[in-house]
Protein backbone atom coordinates (compact mmCIF):
# COMPACT_ATOMS: atom_id res chain seq x y z
CA UNK A 1 0.00 0.00 0.00
CA UNK A 2 2.90 2.36 0.71
CA UNK A 3 4.13 1.81 -2.86
CA UNK A 4 0.71 2.79 -4.19
CA UNK A 5 0.82 6.02 -2.17
CA UNK A 6 4.30 6.87 -3.44
CA UNK A 7 3.31 6.11 -7.04
CA UNK A 8 0.12 8.16 -6.68
CA UNK A 9 1.98 11.23 -5.40
CA UNK A 10 4.79 10.80 -7.95
CA UNK A 11 2.44 10.49 -10.92
CA UNK A 12 0.25 13.31 -9.63
CA UNK A 13 3.05 15.85 -9.35
CA UNK A 14 4.64 14.63 -12.61
CA UNK A 15 1.38 15.12 -14.50
CA UNK A 16 0.89 18.56 -12.93
CA UNK A 17 4.39 19.71 -13.91
CA UNK A 18 4.01 18.41 -17.47
CA UNK A 19 0.49 19.87 -17.80
CA UNK A 20 1.52 23.36 -16.74
CA UNK A 21 4.71 23.24 -18.84
CA UNK A 22 2.71 22.30 -21.94
CA UNK A 23 -0.10 24.79 -21.20
CA UNK A 24 2.34 27.67 -20.73
CA UNK A 25 4.23 26.46 -23.80
CA UNK A 26 1.07 26.65 -25.91
CA UNK A 27 0.19 30.04 -24.49
CA UNK A 28 3.62 31.56 -25.09
CA UNK A 29 4.07 30.03 -28.55
CA UNK A 30 0.68 31.19 -29.82
CA UNK A 31 0.93 34.61 -28.22
CA UNK A 32 4.41 35.17 -29.65
CA UNK A 33 3.14 34.25 -33.13
CA UNK A 34 0.22 36.69 -32.79
CA UNK A 35 2.42 39.45 -31.39
CA UNK A 36 4.92 39.01 -34.23
CA UNK A 37 2.17 40.22 -36.60
CA UNK A 38 0.05 42.56 -34.55
CA UNK A 39 2.04 43.53 -31.44
CA UNK A 40 -0.03 44.29 -28.32
CA UNK A 41 -1.81 47.40 -29.60
CA UNK A 42 -2.53 48.87 -33.02
CA UNK A 43 -3.20 52.55 -33.64
CA UNK A 44 -4.65 53.70 -36.95
CA UNK A 45 -6.86 56.35 -38.52
CA UNK A 46 -10.49 56.14 -37.45
CA UNK A 47 -12.82 55.21 -40.30
CA UNK A 48 -16.04 53.27 -40.84
CA UNK A 49 -15.27 51.18 -43.93
CA UNK A 50 -13.46 48.33 -42.07
CA UNK A 51 -10.92 48.10 -44.88
CA UNK A 52 -7.40 46.73 -44.44
CA UNK A 53 -6.18 49.81 -46.31
CA UNK A 54 -6.61 52.78 -44.01
CA UNK A 55 -6.01 56.50 -44.28
CA UNK A 56 -2.42 57.51 -43.42
CA UNK A 57 -1.31 59.14 -40.19
CA UNK A 58 1.82 61.03 -39.21
CA UNK A 59 4.32 58.46 -37.98
CA UNK A 60 7.03 60.59 -36.28
CA UNK A 61 4.50 62.67 -34.34
CA UNK A 62 2.61 59.63 -33.07
CA UNK A 63 5.83 57.82 -32.20
CA UNK A 64 6.96 60.81 -30.15
CA UNK A 65 3.64 60.87 -28.28
CA UNK A 66 3.84 57.14 -27.48
CA UNK A 67 7.36 57.46 -26.00
CA UNK A 68 5.83 59.36 -23.09
CA UNK A 69 4.23 56.19 -21.76
CA UNK A 70 6.62 54.13 -19.59
CA UNK A 71 4.82 50.85 -20.39
CA UNK A 72 5.60 51.19 -24.12
CA UNK A 73 8.65 49.10 -25.05
CA UNK A 74 8.89 50.03 -28.74
CA UNK A 75 6.72 50.94 -31.71
CA UNK A 76 6.54 49.53 -35.25
CA UNK A 77 5.19 51.64 -38.16
CA UNK A 78 3.27 49.64 -40.74
CA UNK A 79 1.05 49.98 -43.80
CA UNK A 80 -1.12 47.47 -45.66
CA UNK A 81 -2.16 47.18 -49.30
CA UNK A 82 -4.18 44.50 -51.04
CA UNK A 83 -2.73 42.88 -54.14
CA UNK A 84 -3.10 39.98 -56.56
CA UNK A 85 -0.10 37.74 -57.16
CA UNK A 86 0.22 36.21 -60.59
CA UNK A 87 2.65 33.45 -61.47
CA UNK A 88 2.85 31.35 -64.61
CA UNK A 89 0.46 28.80 -63.08
CA UNK A 90 -1.53 30.43 -60.26
CA UNK A 91 -3.31 33.64 -59.20
CA UNK A 92 -3.98 34.59 -55.58
CA UNK A 93 -5.22 37.59 -53.58
CA UNK A 94 -3.03 38.67 -50.64
CA UNK A 95 -2.30 41.59 -48.31
CA UNK A 96 1.13 43.17 -48.49
CA UNK A 97 2.14 44.42 -45.05
CA UNK A 98 4.95 46.94 -45.13
CA UNK A 99 7.34 47.44 -42.23
CA UNK A 100 10.47 49.54 -41.85
CA UNK A 101 14.05 48.60 -41.03
CA UNK A 102 13.93 50.28 -37.63
CA UNK A 103 10.95 48.34 -36.33
CA UNK A 104 10.87 45.42 -33.93
CA UNK A 105 11.64 42.64 -36.42
CA UNK A 106 12.94 40.07 -33.93
CA UNK A 107 9.55 38.38 -33.26
CA UNK A 108 9.05 37.68 -36.98
CA UNK A 109 12.54 36.22 -37.21
CA UNK A 110 11.39 33.26 -35.09
CA UNK A 111 8.79 32.33 -37.73
CA UNK A 112 11.30 32.08 -40.58
CA UNK A 113 11.62 28.52 -41.96
CA UNK A 114 13.56 29.13 -45.19
CA UNK A 115 15.69 31.81 -46.80
CA UNK A 116 16.81 35.03 -45.15
CA UNK A 117 15.10 37.87 -43.38
CA UNK A 118 14.27 41.13 -45.16
CA UNK A 119 17.19 43.34 -46.12
CA UNK A 120 16.80 47.10 -46.41
CA UNK A 121 18.99 49.79 -47.95
CA UNK A 122 19.00 53.57 -47.77
CA UNK A 123 18.89 54.25 -51.49
CA UNK A 124 15.64 52.65 -52.65
CA UNK A 125 12.69 50.60 -51.50
CA UNK A 126 13.51 46.91 -51.17
CA UNK A 127 11.87 44.50 -53.60
CA UNK A 128 12.33 41.54 -51.24
CA UNK A 129 9.31 39.98 -49.52
CA UNK A 130 8.54 37.22 -47.05
CA UNK A 131 5.89 34.67 -48.02
CA UNK A 132 4.17 32.19 -45.78
CA UNK A 133 4.73 28.53 -46.51
CA UNK A 134 1.03 28.12 -47.39
CA UNK A 135 1.11 30.93 -49.94
CA UNK A 136 4.42 29.73 -51.36
CA UNK A 137 3.05 26.20 -51.79
CA UNK A 138 -0.17 27.40 -53.46
CA UNK A 139 1.73 29.66 -55.85
CA UNK A 140 4.57 27.13 -56.26
CA UNK A 141 7.18 29.69 -55.32
CA UNK A 142 10.47 29.13 -53.55
CA UNK A 143 13.25 31.32 -52.15
CA UNK A 144 14.83 33.37 -54.94
CA UNK A 145 11.82 33.28 -57.28
CA UNK A 146 10.18 36.42 -58.68
CA UNK A 147 6.46 37.13 -58.71
CA UNK A 148 4.29 39.90 -60.16
CA UNK A 149 2.06 41.83 -57.74
CA UNK A 150 -0.95 43.62 -59.26
CA UNK A 151 -2.28 46.48 -57.14
CA UNK A 152 -5.89 47.47 -57.88
CA UNK A 153 -5.88 51.27 -57.83
CA UNK A 154 -6.26 54.18 -60.18
CA UNK A 155 -4.21 53.78 -62.26
CA UNK A 156 -3.41 50.08 -61.64
CA UNK A 157 0.20 49.32 -60.71
CA UNK A 158 2.41 46.25 -61.17
CA UNK A 159 5.50 45.43 -59.14
CA UNK A 160 7.94 42.56 -59.37
CA UNK A 161 9.07 41.21 -55.97
CA UNK A 162 11.62 38.55 -55.10
CA UNK A 163 10.99 35.90 -52.45
CA UNK A 164 13.67 36.56 -49.83
CA UNK A 165 12.34 34.13 -47.21
CA UNK A 166 9.46 31.90 -46.17
CA UNK A 167 7.79 32.01 -42.78
CA UNK A 168 5.29 29.78 -40.98
CA UNK A 169 3.18 30.60 -37.93
CA UNK A 170 0.59 27.83 -38.19
CA UNK A 171 -2.14 30.46 -37.78
CA UNK A 172 -4.37 30.62 -40.86
CA UNK A 173 -5.32 34.21 -40.02
CA UNK A 174 -1.78 35.19 -41.06
CA UNK A 175 -0.40 32.39 -43.22
CA UNK A 176 -3.22 32.53 -45.78
CA UNK A 177 -3.28 36.32 -46.10
CA UNK A 178 -0.12 38.27 -45.31
CA UNK A 179 3.11 38.92 -47.20
CA UNK A 180 5.77 41.03 -45.49
CA UNK A 181 7.65 43.71 -47.41
CA UNK A 182 9.19 47.18 -47.28
CA UNK A 183 6.84 49.96 -46.17
CA UNK A 184 8.47 52.29 -48.70
CA UNK A 185 6.93 50.25 -51.52
CA UNK A 186 3.46 51.04 -50.16
CA UNK A 187 4.38 54.70 -49.72
CA UNK A 188 5.43 54.86 -53.38
CA UNK A 189 2.25 53.12 -54.54
CA UNK A 190 0.06 55.49 -52.50
CA UNK A 191 2.18 58.57 -53.22
CA UNK A 192 2.77 59.17 -49.49
CA UNK A 193 5.69 61.19 -48.13
CA UNK A 194 8.16 59.45 -45.80
CA UNK A 195 6.44 60.89 -42.73
CA UNK A 196 3.15 59.03 -43.33
CA UNK A 197 2.34 55.47 -42.24
CA UNK A 198 -0.75 53.29 -42.28
CA UNK A 199 -0.65 52.76 -38.53
CA UNK A 200 1.52 52.10 -35.52
CA UNK A 201 1.97 48.80 -33.69
CA UNK A 202 2.82 49.14 -30.00
CA UNK A 203 4.69 46.51 -27.97
CA UNK A 204 4.33 46.81 -24.20
CA UNK A 205 6.85 45.88 -21.53
CA UNK A 206 4.27 43.78 -19.68
CA UNK A 207 1.42 42.08 -21.53
CA UNK A 208 -0.46 41.67 -18.23
CA UNK A 209 -0.87 45.45 -18.13
CA UNK A 210 -2.57 45.48 -21.53
CA UNK A 211 -5.99 46.72 -20.42
CA UNK A 212 -4.70 49.40 -18.09
CA UNK A 213 -2.09 50.68 -20.54
CA UNK A 214 -4.48 50.68 -23.50
CA UNK A 215 -7.01 52.73 -21.51
CA UNK A 216 -4.30 55.19 -20.55
CA UNK A 217 -3.07 55.57 -24.14
CA UNK A 218 -6.61 55.83 -25.53
CA UNK A 219 -7.45 58.71 -23.19
CA UNK A 220 -4.50 60.67 -24.59
CA UNK A 221 -5.01 59.88 -28.29
CA UNK A 222 -6.24 62.41 -30.79
CA UNK A 223 -9.94 62.20 -31.61
CA UNK A 224 -9.31 60.96 -35.19
CA UNK A 225 -7.30 57.90 -34.12
CA UNK A 226 -8.52 54.51 -32.94
CA UNK A 227 -6.78 51.92 -30.76
CA UNK A 228 -7.28 48.15 -31.12
CA UNK A 229 -6.14 45.58 -28.57
CA UNK A 230 -4.71 42.33 -29.87
CA UNK A 231 -7.05 40.40 -27.55
CA UNK A 232 -10.03 41.96 -29.34
CA UNK A 233 -8.67 41.49 -32.84
CA UNK A 234 -8.04 37.78 -32.32
CA UNK A 235 -10.54 37.09 -29.56
CA UNK A 236 -11.19 33.50 -30.71
CA UNK A 237 -7.56 32.52 -30.16
CA UNK A 238 -7.34 34.09 -26.71
CA UNK A 239 -10.70 32.56 -25.73
CA UNK A 240 -9.31 29.17 -26.76
CA UNK A 241 -6.28 29.71 -24.51
CA UNK A 242 -8.57 30.64 -21.62
CA UNK A 243 -10.60 27.47 -22.18
CA UNK A 244 -7.42 25.40 -22.08
CA UNK A 245 -6.49 27.05 -18.81
CA UNK A 246 -9.83 26.19 -17.18
CA UNK A 247 -9.66 22.59 -18.35
CA UNK A 248 -6.18 22.12 -16.93
CA UNK A 249 -7.20 23.60 -13.56
CA UNK A 250 -10.12 21.15 -13.28
CA UNK A 251 -7.83 18.30 -14.28
CA UNK A 252 -5.24 19.27 -11.65
CA UNK A 253 -7.88 19.46 -8.91
CA UNK A 254 -8.92 15.90 -9.72
CA UNK A 255 -5.29 14.74 -9.61
CA UNK A 256 -4.69 16.33 -6.21
CA UNK A 257 -7.92 14.80 -4.90
CA UNK A 258 -6.90 11.31 -6.01
CA UNK A 259 -3.40 11.66 -4.53
CA UNK A 260 -4.84 12.96 -1.25
CA UNK A 261 -7.40 10.16 -1.06
CA UNK A 262 -4.68 7.55 -1.61
CA UNK A 263 -2.52 9.05 1.12
CA UNK A 264 -5.43 9.09 3.60
CA UNK A 265 -6.26 5.47 2.76
CA UNK A 266 -2.60 4.46 3.17
CA UNK A 267 -2.30 5.97 6.65
CA UNK A 268 -5.65 4.46 7.68
CA UNK A 269 -4.49 1.02 6.62
CA UNK A 270 -1.12 1.47 8.36
CA UNK A 271 -2.93 2.33 11.59
CA UNK A 272 -5.35 -0.61 11.31
CA UNK A 273 -2.46 -3.00 10.66
CA UNK A 274 -0.73 -1.80 13.82
CA UNK A 275 -3.65 -1.57 16.25
CA UNK A 276 -2.01 -4.15 18.53
CA UNK A 277 1.29 -2.24 18.52
CA UNK A 278 -0.53 1.01 19.32
CA UNK A 279 -2.24 -0.70 22.29
CA UNK A 280 1.08 -1.96 23.62
CA UNK A 281 2.69 1.48 23.26
CA UNK A 282 -0.20 3.09 25.14
CA UNK A 283 0.02 0.43 27.84
CA UNK A 284 3.68 1.23 28.48
CA UNK A 285 2.98 4.98 28.74
CA UNK A 286 3.21 6.38 25.22
CA UNK A 287 0.95 9.38 24.67
CA UNK A 288 -1.42 9.86 21.73
CA UNK A 289 0.73 12.67 20.35
CA UNK A 290 3.86 10.52 20.40
CA UNK A 291 2.14 7.68 18.54
CA UNK A 292 0.46 10.13 16.16
CA UNK A 293 3.80 11.76 15.34
CA UNK A 294 5.23 8.34 14.46
CA UNK A 295 2.57 7.83 11.76
CA UNK A 296 2.82 11.47 10.72
CA UNK A 297 6.55 11.25 9.99
CA UNK A 298 6.02 7.96 8.21
CA UNK A 299 3.47 9.64 5.96
CA UNK A 300 5.81 12.62 5.54
CA UNK A 301 8.55 10.25 4.40
CA UNK A 302 6.25 8.71 1.79
CA UNK A 303 5.22 12.18 0.57
CA UNK A 304 8.81 13.39 0.13
CA UNK A 305 9.82 10.22 -1.71
CA UNK A 306 6.81 10.52 -4.01
CA UNK A 307 7.58 14.19 -4.70
CA UNK A 308 11.22 13.42 -5.54
CA UNK A 309 10.22 10.69 -7.99
CA UNK A 310 7.46 12.87 -9.42
CA UNK A 311 9.81 15.80 -10.06
CA UNK A 312 12.36 13.52 -11.70
CA UNK A 313 9.68 12.03 -13.98
CA UNK A 314 7.96 15.33 -14.81
CA UNK A 315 11.08 17.44 -15.34
CA UNK A 316 12.78 14.59 -17.18
CA UNK A 317 9.87 14.28 -19.62
CA UNK A 318 9.82 18.05 -20.15
CA UNK A 319 13.59 18.12 -20.78
CA UNK A 320 13.39 15.31 -23.34
CA UNK A 321 10.53 17.03 -25.20
CA UNK A 322 12.22 20.45 -24.99
CA UNK A 323 15.56 19.34 -26.43
CA UNK A 324 14.67 16.40 -28.71
CA UNK A 325 10.97 16.97 -29.67
CA UNK A 326 9.90 13.30 -29.79
CA UNK A 327 6.16 14.19 -29.72
CA UNK A 328 5.03 15.98 -32.90
CA UNK A 329 1.78 17.84 -33.55
CA UNK A 330 -0.29 18.58 -36.63
CA UNK A 331 0.22 22.30 -37.39
CA UNK A 332 -3.17 22.42 -39.12
CA UNK A 333 -4.93 21.74 -35.81
CA UNK A 334 -2.51 22.92 -33.10
CA UNK A 335 -0.73 25.88 -34.80
CA UNK A 336 2.71 24.29 -34.19
CA UNK A 337 4.59 21.18 -35.27
CA UNK A 338 5.58 19.85 -31.82
CA UNK A 339 4.43 19.86 -28.21
CA UNK A 340 5.86 23.08 -26.68
CA UNK A 341 7.50 23.24 -23.26
CA UNK A 342 7.86 26.40 -21.18
CA UNK A 343 10.06 26.44 -18.10
CA UNK A 344 8.58 28.43 -15.23
CA UNK A 345 10.43 27.80 -11.92
CA UNK A 346 7.77 29.71 -9.98
CA UNK A 347 4.97 27.37 -11.09
CA UNK A 348 7.11 24.29 -10.35
CA UNK A 349 7.80 25.55 -6.82
CA UNK A 350 4.10 26.38 -6.25
CA UNK A 351 3.01 22.92 -7.46
CA UNK A 352 5.49 21.21 -5.15
CA UNK A 353 4.48 23.38 -2.21
CA UNK A 354 0.76 22.80 -2.84
CA UNK A 355 1.30 19.04 -3.10
CA UNK A 356 3.40 19.00 0.07
CA UNK A 357 0.87 20.96 2.15
CA UNK A 358 -2.09 18.96 0.83
CA UNK A 359 -0.31 15.70 1.60
CA UNK A 360 0.50 16.89 5.13
CA UNK A 361 -3.16 17.61 5.77
CA UNK A 362 -4.03 14.21 4.31
CA UNK A 363 -1.59 12.56 6.71
CA UNK A 364 -2.86 14.43 9.77
CA UNK A 365 -6.52 13.44 9.37
CA UNK A 366 -6.21 9.66 9.87
CA UNK A 367 -3.63 9.96 12.68
CA UNK A 368 -6.38 11.24 14.98
CA UNK A 369 -7.74 7.67 14.96
CA UNK A 370 -4.96 6.89 17.45
CA UNK A 371 -6.75 8.72 20.28
CA UNK A 372 -9.84 6.51 19.77
CA UNK A 373 -7.94 3.23 20.21
CA UNK A 374 -8.48 1.61 23.63
CA UNK A 375 -5.22 -0.13 24.75
CA UNK A 376 -7.09 -3.02 26.42
CA UNK A 377 -9.18 -3.76 23.33
CA UNK A 378 -6.21 -3.14 21.02
CA UNK A 379 -3.98 -5.69 22.77
CA UNK A 380 -6.71 -8.32 22.42
CA UNK A 381 -7.31 -7.25 18.81
CA UNK A 382 -4.49 -9.43 17.49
Amino acid sequence: MTKIAIISIAMGIAVMIVSFAILEGFRNEIQSKIFSFGAHLQISKYDTNNSLEVEPIGGPRLEKELRRFPQVKYTQPFARKTAIIKTTEEVMGVVLKGIDEHGGLSPMRENLVAGKFLTFNDTAASTDVLLSRKIANKLRLKVGDDALFYFIQNPPRVRKFRVQGIYQTGLDEFDEVYIIGDIRQIRELNAWPDSLVGGMEVVLRDFKQLDRTSDNIYENLRYDLKLDKITDQYAQLFDWLQLLNRNVVIFLILIIFVATFNMVATIFIMILERVNMIGVLKAVGATDNQIRSMFFFRGLSLTIRGMIYGNLIGLGFCAIQYFFHPIPLDPENYYMDRVPIYWDPTIIVILNLATFLTSLLAVLVPTYMVSRINPVVAIKFD
